[in-house]
C-alpha cells in the first residue's frame, strides 16, 4: 500500500472512531433538546434520572408537566421514569401519548416498544421496530437499541 492510501486509509478509520464514540454518549433521542434548559423541574428530572432516583424523576417531571403537558419528549421520559418503578400501565400511558404527539418519536418508539417486552408482549415490541425502520432512514440507535433488545427476548425464550 502506498503511504498516500495508508494515510487516507488512517484518517477515514480515525473518523469512524471519533464518530462511533460521539453516538456512543450521546443523549438519547430529544425532539426538543431546549426543554431542558427552559423548564428547570425537567432539567431537575433529568439529573435525577441520570441518578436512578425515578421517584424524584416522575415527581418532577409532573411538575414540569402542568406547564407543558403537550410535549413528546416530557411524556417519553414520564414513561421511561414509570417503567423503571415497574409501572407499565403509568409507563404505556405517556409513551402513546409522546406518539400521539409525535408518531415519529424515535426515542418513545424504542421505548415503549422495549416496555412490551418487559411485559411479555414481543408483537408489541415488532411493531414499534416496524415504525422505525419506516422513520430511520439511516441507521439511528433506537433502531439498532431495539432490534438488540427484541434479539435477546427471542434468545431468553
Amino acid at each position: 500500500m502506498s503511504p498516500p492510501a495508508g494515510f487516507a486509509r488512517a484518517t477515514l478509520l480515525g473518523a469512524a472512531v471519533a464518530i462511533v464514540a460521539t453516538l456512543a454518549t450521546a443523549d438519547p433521542y430529544e425532539a426538543d433538546p431546549d426543554l431542558a434548559a427552559a423548564d428547570a423541574d425537567y432539567a431537575a428530572g433529568r439529573r435525577a434520572g441520570e441518578r436512578a432516583d425515578w421517584a424524584e424523576a416522575v415527581r418532577l417531571y409532573k411538575r414540569a408537566e402542568i406547564r407543558h403537558p403537550d410535549h413528546a419528549d416530557l411524556q417519553n421520559v414520564l414513561g421511561f421514569s414509570y417503567r423503571n418503578l415497574k409501572q407499565y400501565e403509568l409507563a404505556f400511558r405517556h409513551y402513546r401519548r409522546a406518539l400521539e404527539l409525535d408518531p415519529r418519536h424515535r426515542g418513545a418508539h424504542e421505548y415503549i416498544g422495549e416496555t412490551y417486552l418487559l411485559t411479555g408482549d414481543p408483537a408489541g415490541a415488532e411493531r414499534h421496530l416496524a415504525a422505525l425502520r419506516e422513520i430511520c432512514l439511516l441507521p439511528c440507535d433506537e433502531l439498532s437499541d431495539l432490534e438488540r433488545a427484541i434479539a435477546a427476548y427471542r434468545s431468553r425464550r
